[in-house]
Formats: structure tokens, C-alpha cells, sequence
């Protein structure tokens, strides 16, 4: 049993180098980038200090870091592993500890997910009242400011850090790029850069709008088109990753014994967390490939 805990933990600190070693790949690509711009110093200026990965989880899904709902999931998670390793064992207790963190993420990156796809449908209403206010007079800065107070959630809550910032006195444009490097969004990203070259070079902002709005309701029209095209493989990577957890449901419910009976031998034991981990490992898989389509 200890071999198996131990297994697990190798497993954990695999997967967490697995991923600072592509954070550290993706972060020195984009630092090139911005060198090659000579913005390296404005990037470092605007990035935001003392926030941790869950201040940025929290950020990106609209959610407030002193919510009560989270410290009342996080005391059911321990409730919930403190009575299974009670009732079943501590070896369940133990594996129903990171099933919670993973719950958790998941839902974050759900909500998130769902938050950023409703930004990008307003943002081209946000961009046309932009233009409507440029063609009556008004500057860009005060254009876009107005349009954010004209918006609705969730991008009014969003472009309310944008907001902010102005008032503090960073630029329009760098606000903007900090919020767009906080979704990780291209067409935040567009808009940013669209700021910055009128900011910088001048020309034609109403024009520049109008070209965004056509490109993110381009881009959301090709969206559309991928999503109805892949849907066969997508319902295939659903049917791959709940069939098992169906069958060790149906196995639970028709004959409990079939899996208590492999649970109290130890060799038993190590056949079930490894078939866990694996199903967690290819449900993995096949949500980044999901993702990649």
C-alpha cells in the first residue's frame, strides 16, 4: 500500500514537472516576442504582484477570492475524504484528497471558458458603440471608456480592471494588453494591438474598429463551422471517457461486491488505483485534445 501512495506522489510531481517545464517554454517564447517589440519593460510593469495562480484561476471566472462558497467546498472536501477513509479506509480517504482540487479546477476552467466566450460575443457591440461615439467627436480613450460603461456582464465586469488602471494612470493600450494576457484571448489581444498603433502612430480609429468587429465575427462564424464539423469526434472522446466510470458504476450498483471483494486484497488495491490513475490520465488526454481542435 505504501509502494502505492508513493506511486502516486512520483506520479504528481511528474505531472507538475511536466507542466512548469511547458509554462517555462511558453513564458521565454513570449519574452522573446516582446523583446524583439522592445516591450519587455512595459510587460514587466504591468504585471500584477503577489498574485498567485489562484488569484488568476479566481480572476479569469469572475469569482471573489473571499467568496464563502469556497471555504465551504473546500470543508466538504475534507468532510467528505474524512468520512470515506473513516467508513471505507484510509487508503480511499487518501485518493478522494485530490479529487477535489481537480473538481475544483475543473470547474474553474468551465466557468472560465464560458465567462470568455460571452465576452468575445459582446465585444463586438462594445466595439461598434466605440465607433458610433468616434464619428460623433469624441477621443478614442473616451470612445472606449463609454462603451464599457454601456456594456453589460460579464464584459462590464471585466473591463472594469481596465477601467482602473486608466484611473491610475497606466495608458489605455498597455491596460488593455494586461487584460488580454489575463484571458490569454486573440481578440482581446487585437484589440490591444489596434490601441497601441493608433496610439502610437495615429491614423483612422473608426476604420480600425470597424475591421476588428468584422474579424471577431469572422473568426466566431469559423468557430461555429469547427465546432459543428468535429462534433462526431468530440462525442466519441465523451463516449471514451464516461464508459468506464459507467461500467464500474453499473458493477457498484448490481454487484458491490464484485470491487469491495478487489478492494480489501492488497494486490486488489494497486489493480484499482492504477486503473484510476490511467482513466484520469486518458481523460486528460482526451480533453487537451478536445481543446486543440
Amino acid at each position: 500500500m505504501i509502494a502505492a501512495i508513493l506511486g502516486l506522489i512520483c506520479l504528481a510531481l511528474l505531472g507538475l514537472s511536466v507542466h512548469l517545464f511547458y509554462r517555462g517554454m511558453r513564458k521565454s517564447a513570449q519574452e522573446r516576442i516582446l523583446r524583439r517589440l522592445g516591450q519587455v519593460e512595459q510587460a514587466a510593469a504591468l504585471a500584477p504582484v503577489g498574485h498567485d495562480w489562484l488569484d488568476r484561476l479566481l480572476q479569469r471566472a469572475g469569482i471573489e477570492r473571499r467568496n464563502e462558497l469556497l471555504w465551504l467546498w473546500l470543508a466538504i472536501w475534507l468532510l467528505a475524504a474524512l468520512l470515506t477513509g473513516r467508513i471505507v479506509g484510509w487508503a480511499a480517504g487518501l485518493g478522494l484528497l485530490p479529487i477535489g482540487p481537480l473538481l475544483a479546477w475543473l470547474y474553474l476552467g468551465w466557468r472560465y471558458r464560458r465567462r470568455l466566450q460571452r465576452i468575445i460575443e459582446q465585444l463586438p457591440v462594445l466595439l461598434d458603440h466605440s465607433v458610433r461615439s468616434l464619428k460623433a467627436g469624441r477621443t478614442l480613450s473616451d470612445a472606449v471608456l463609454g462603451a464599457i460603461d454601456a456594456s453589460r456582464e460579464p464584459l462590464h465586469g471585466a473591463l472594469q480592471r481596465v477601467r482602473r488602471n486608466v484611473q491610475m494612470g497606466v495608458s489605455l493600450d498597455d491596460a488593455m494588453a494586461e487584460l488580454a494576457e489575463l484571458y490569454e484571448q486573440d481578440e482581446l489581444r487585437l484589440f490591444a494591438l489596434g490601441l497601441r498603433i493608433n496610439h502610437r502612430y495615429g491614423g483612422n480609429a473608426s476604420e480600425l474598429l470597424e475591421n476588428l468587429i468584422k474579424l471577431i465575427r469572422e473568426r466566431e462564424q469559423g468557430a461555429r463551422q469547427l465546432r459543428a464539423m468535429t462534433g462526431e469526434t468530440r462525442m466519441t472522446a465523451f463516449v471514451l471517457g464516461l464508459l468506464p466510470v459507467g461500467m464500474a458504476g453499473y458493477f457498484l450498483i448490481s454487484n458491490p461486491n464484485y470491487l469491495l471483494t478487489m478492494w480489501r486484497d492488497s494486490n486488489g488495491q494497486f489493480l484499482l488505483l492504477g486503473a484510476f490513475i490511467l482513466q484520469a490520465v486518458g481523460c486528460l488526454a482526451l480533453w487537451r485534445m478536445l481543446r486543440s481542435i
